[in-house]
């Protein structure tokens, strides 16, 4: 029999200063079996940096033919395309070439390291994509975090962002920084 995702619920509320953007979104958030919470939470805060009220998550690790998160337009063209990790060239190249745009964002670990190193040359070349590192100890940090039921306040000022989140009686703060690679 089949492992099925473990569901968690997320309350989240986005005060965006340096887009504007003031809002409360209640996410819903299946954790594929083979995914950890680190990726999970990545989704998470890729979810909170490009909050919009038409991104969503998809069926991400279940389903090859789709990004981890995505924004359509009301007449179905893809606005946003969000990919988490390391994806494959052929990822990168459906994905610029079916959005507008296409972000992907990856924790700065040794991976991504060699993944940027053997890559960078030919991303630069695709003028709708843009690469996002956290840093690798924000992992573990975000990852002792997470309840399958949590209230996230979010305040991002000047390319910084604060995360409290609250779940099962216990508070952590978290500073997050995004470094913008490409």
């Amino acid at each position: 029999m089949a492992l099925k995702a473990t569901i968690f619920k997320a309350d989240i509320s986005i005060t965006d200063m340096d887009r504007n953007y003031y809002n409360d979104h209640n996410l819903t958030i299946a954790r594929h079996p083979s995914e950890n919470d680190e990726r999970m939470m990545l989704r998470v805060v890729a979810f909170i940096v490009n909050a919009h009220e038409r991104l969503q998550f998809t069926k991400g690790l279940s389903d090859d033919d789709v990004p981890d998160l995505w924004q359509k337009s009301f007449s179905d063209e893809i606005e946003l395309w969000i990919e988490l990790g390391q994806p494959s060239e052929q990822r990168i190249k459906k994905g610029c070439n079916q959005s507008q745009q296409m972000m992907i964002y990856s924790y700065a670990d040794n991976s991504f390291d060699a993944w940027w190193k053997k890559e960078h040359n030919k991303l630069q070349t695709k003028k709708n994509l843009s690469v996002f590192t956290l840093p690798e100890s924000l992992a573990a940090t975000l990852a002792n975090a997470v309840h399958r039921s949590m209230q996230i306040q979010v305040t991002i000022q000047d390319g910084q962002m604060w995360l409290t989140i609250e779940g099962a009686d216990v508070t952590e703060s978290v500073e997050v920084s995004i470094e913008k690679q490409l």
